[in-house]
């Protein structure tokens, strides 16, 4: 499948359509995670120790099902609420899946600032962020890049935070990833000259959503709305 450059708004599009034609928010998020988790598995021949920081929305429920795809591979997994515990519906459901895992929940990330990591995952926003960073934000986008320094692999949800997705607009203090994941289309801001260098390296996975929304997705072309 030749994959597309979509805005955020597209993007919001192509997700109503796969959802109203058989493909649950949910199960795309599921798909996100998993997606995710198989790339970073292929950057390291065994578990070691994995920091998912996530934030309050869906970017960082795909971050909890990293966790739990890592968790049970036996990966010592440590979850920061960067931003508090998540406020969606399906990241939601995802954060409580891990209660029953050996996974490490932390709220304050300064504790981690001595701890060592063999991979990060960033979590934190997604592609709704534009302006500056929250202080909170900013300072879990410091830990992130302090890691990364001393020898974490950095893997992106959908893109680095700190970064707006249409523009490419870099905020002080934004993270910066080895390799960004994102899903079903690539982002202007990963062919943007000031934002692709902090993206590492780029995989575009396929979640399933033009499987199940063929149709919608279709017309969504058709009118304009996706072009």
């Amino acid at each position: 499948m030749k994959h597309r450059i979509v805005t955020a708004a597209q993007m919001k599009e192509i997700e109503r359509a796969g959802d109203a034609h058989g493909l649950p928010y949910l199960q795309m998020m599921e798909n996100a995670g998993l997606a995710a988790y198989a790339e970073l598995q292929k950057q390291f021949s065994h578990p070691g120790r994995l920091l998912v920081v996530c934030g309050k929305g869906n970017n960082g429920g795909d971050g909890f099902v990293i966790a739990r795809a890592a968790a049970k591979d036996g990966w010592s997994v440590t979850v920061l609420l960067a931003e508090g515990e998540p406020k969606t519906a399906d990241s939601i459901l995802n954060f409580e899946r891990l209660h029953s895992l050996p996974v490490h929940i932390c709220t304050d990330g300064s504790v981690l600032e001595i701890q060592s990591f063999a991979a990060v995952v960033d979590a934190l926003y997604g592609t709704g962020f534009h302006g500056a960073l929250r202080p909170s934000g900013l300072a879990a986008c410091g830990l992130m890049r302090r890691l990364r320094k001393s020898g974490a692999f950095v893997l992106a949800v959908d893109l680095p935070s700190g970064i707006n997705t249409d523009t490419g607009e870099v905020a002080e203090g934004a993270a910066h990833a080895d390799l960004t994941i994102t899903f079903d289309s690539y982002k202007p801001l990963h062919i943007a000259k000031t934002s692709a260098p902090l993206c590492g390296k780029i995989v575009c996975a396929d979640i399933g959503i033009r499987m199940n929304g063929t149709r919608s997705f279709d017309e969504a072309c058709r009118c304009g709305i996706i072009p």
